[in-house]
């Protein structure tokens, strides 16, 4: 069955004046003029083909047709606020599902997020392995991702995009390619897929690897690798990344706020 056109904002105009029957007490609440008021309700009038109010020497009155359907509209309304909290709910919720790379997980991302769950403890979290899943069909709230920008999201670089060679102390001199570009002539003994089986592999002592240097400050700093040149400037970076709708919900601006803070 096909809808009926409702004028909302009209409507939201009238209730406002019908509770204060003043234009001018329903323009202060609403935050506009009086003339903005007397504009909606007669295009309501206009609309429903009846008149809502009359001028009296008493003041403004509703007429009866004006008074006949305010308590289902005000209960309308009231409709209206719970689907809203209904919508939010998720939202507002305390429960993340996030993706990112694995190693990144498990060498930068878990142990803040370890923090962030003492300030808040009742949060839970999901993770998704793939940092390329799509938002909609994995319900994503948001994503890590290694690029050189956050494209048609909204994001924020979590460190500047730098990067180091890095090996296990005593590792071969030999490398472990990922998809960086090598040194001219320079050949890969070993080839993998992406940057965390490149950290993996050079914290066994495979060889030695370029990385993006917060991916590899961890191991780093533990002693586990051995900066061997840099740090120096690269293309890509981590990002946190969500589309506008996941990107301004309160959830997410606090996870965005302690993990860029």
């Amino acid at each position: 069955m096909k809808r009926t056109h409702l004028p909302l904002n009209a409507l939201r105009v009238y209730d406002a004046a019908a509770r204060h029957l003043s234009f001018t007490r329903a323009a202060d609440e609403l935050a506009v003029t009086p003339a903005a008021v007397g504009q909606q309700i007669r295009a309501l009038e206009d609309h429903l083909g009846t008149v809502l109010f009359r001028r009296t020497s008493k003041g403004l009155e509703l007429t009866q047709e004006g008074a006949a359907g305010l308590d289902a509209l005000r209960e309308g309304f009231l409709k209206f606020e719970e689907s809203v909290s209904a919508m939010q709910a998720g939202q507002a919720s305390d429960s993340y599902t996030i993706a990112c790379p694995r190693e990144f997980y498990a060498q930068w991302l878990a142990p803040r997020l370890a923090e962030f769950s003492k300030e808040n403890p009742e949060i839970k979290f999901a993770f998704v392995a793939d940092e390329n899943a799509d938002f909609t069909e994995a319900n994503l709230d948001c994503a890590i991702r290694l690029v050189d920008g956050p494209g048609d999201l909204q994001g924020v670089e979590l460190a500047a995009a730098r990067r180091v060679t890095v090996g296990a102390p005593g590792a071969p001199d030999r490398w472990i390619d990922w998809g960086l570009p090598l040194q001219d002539g320079v050949q890969a003994h070993v080839t993998v897929s992406n940057a965390g089986q490149a950290l993996s592999g050079a914290m066994a002592g495979l060889g030695k690897a370029i990385l993006p240097e917060l991916l590899a400050k961890e191991a780093i700093e533990a002693g586990r690798l051995e900066v061997l040149d840099g740090p120096e400037q690269g293309t890509r970076a981590y990002w946190l990344v969500a589309p506008t709708p996941q990107w301004r919900t309160k959830k997410v601006k606090a996870l965005v706020a302690f993990l860029a803070g």
